[in-house]
């Protein structure tokens, strides 16, 4: 079941564009992360779902409520959604009052109120703090406090704009395993904007990327980090390798394509004779000799002209006609005494070569 279908949506302030021709559906019970660079219309995208402000034009339902014809729902609506921001919000107030706040502006009665907070703020873990005062807490202590203040109202989707992005590893992690938690067991849709690539995979089912103020590509991760749709997505997402080429031959399911002197061999159909060539690093493996037994269609020497450290990983770049660089852990890289200048034998199956048109 769809739960909010997005269409056509535009954004303008003044003669500023920031959002334009946006398409995205939400799945109920999925988790859809929101990745894109800063100032991609992530968090404008956000406040206009969950209805903070209106759209400046384009159709958006939710709950299967056409919300551009029935304004007079809205409250109604957001009280079936909440947001937590990026920049946790305390007051000057026990954690109790934090949390009970938006039960009593719904005129919950005090013993649901206490039932429902001591709930929320067990599953947050931070019960013990239930009468400290919110302000004198850690920041990301304060997150929790934050998310329990949403959580409390049970909502059906939850929206996180970059709730741990000010936050130490281990307040990230706690956030994380919370709303995981949370949307497997009490099945919320959580819609979560982030700048880290790696929470994204972590915790979507479902990922759409924003560029320049319109989801360019949206599927499970792996499609993103495998198979991006053009250039741009590939630099986002971290793809060491996008090689200018031009397709030679295609046979037998393979794409035969020409960067600069070397030959590289795709499982991708071509989309067009100009492509680029898209290789994640780690895609490559290095040989100090030539294997005696390789399945990958591409195996050719090459010679190693940089070695970046990137704990615990070293980028390795090598000449073989082209540059292409590697992703090496970098006890991988000590076993084999990598070293500038030396020579070596790259291999890359034919299915880890995306092609994009140019």
């Amino acid at each position: 079941m769809t739960v909010i279908e997005a269409g056509d949506i535009r954004k303008v302030y003044g003669d500023l564009e920031v959002l334009h021709d946006v398409d995205l559906e939400v799945r109920e019970g999925e988790i859809l992360g929101l990745i894109g660079p800063s100032g991609s219309g992530k968090s404008t995208l956000l406040r206009i779902l969950d209805l903070i402000e209106p759209p400046s034009g384009g159709e958006l339902s939710i709950f299967g409520i056409d919300t551009v014809r029935e304004r007079g729902r809205w409250l109604d609506l957001r009280r079936r959604m909440g947001m937590l921001f990026q920049r946790p919000i305390v007051f000057n107030a026990s954690v109790y009052d934090n949390v009970a706040m938006g039960l009593r502006y719904r005129r919950t009665t005090r013993a649901e109120i206490d039932r429902r907070v001591t709930e929320a703020l067990e599953a947050v873990g931070l019960s013990r703090y239930i009468r400290s005062r919110a302000t004198d807490l850690s920041g990301g202590e304060q997150q929790r406090v934050a998310l329990s203040r949403v959580l409390v109202t049970d909502p059906e989707i939850l929206f996180l704009d970059e709730p741990t992005a000010n936050l130490d590893p281990g307040s990230t992690a706690t956030i994380e395993a919370i709303v995981a938690r949370m949307n497997r067991e009490n099945g919320i849709t959580v819609l979560i904007s982030t700048h880290d690539l790696a929470q994204g995979q972590r915790l979507a089912h479902r990922v759409a990327v924003m560029i320049e103020g319109t989801v360019a590509q949206a599927g499970p991760p792996r499609e993103i980090f495998r198979e991006p749709k053009d250039k741009r997505i590939a630099g986002f997402v971290g793809v060491q390798n996008i090689i200018p080429a031009r397709v030679v031959s295609r046979e037998g399911g393979f794409t035969t394509v020409e960067a600069k002197e070397r030959r590289i061999v795709s499982a991708t159909p071509p989309p067009a004779e100009e492509v680029a060539v898209v290789i994640r690093g780690e895609d490559l493996s290095l040989h100090r000799r030539e294997p005696g037994y390789e399945e990958a269609e591409n195996l050719f020497p090459a010679r190693i002209t940089a070695i970046e450290p990137m704990a615990p990983f070293v980028n390795v770049t090598v000449d073989c006609g082209c540059d292409i660089i590697a992703l090496v852990t970098a006890r991988r890289a000590e076993a084999l005494e990598l070293a500038v200048g030396m020579d070596v034998w790259v291999s890359l199956p034919a299915k880890v070569v995306h092609l994009v048109p140019r």
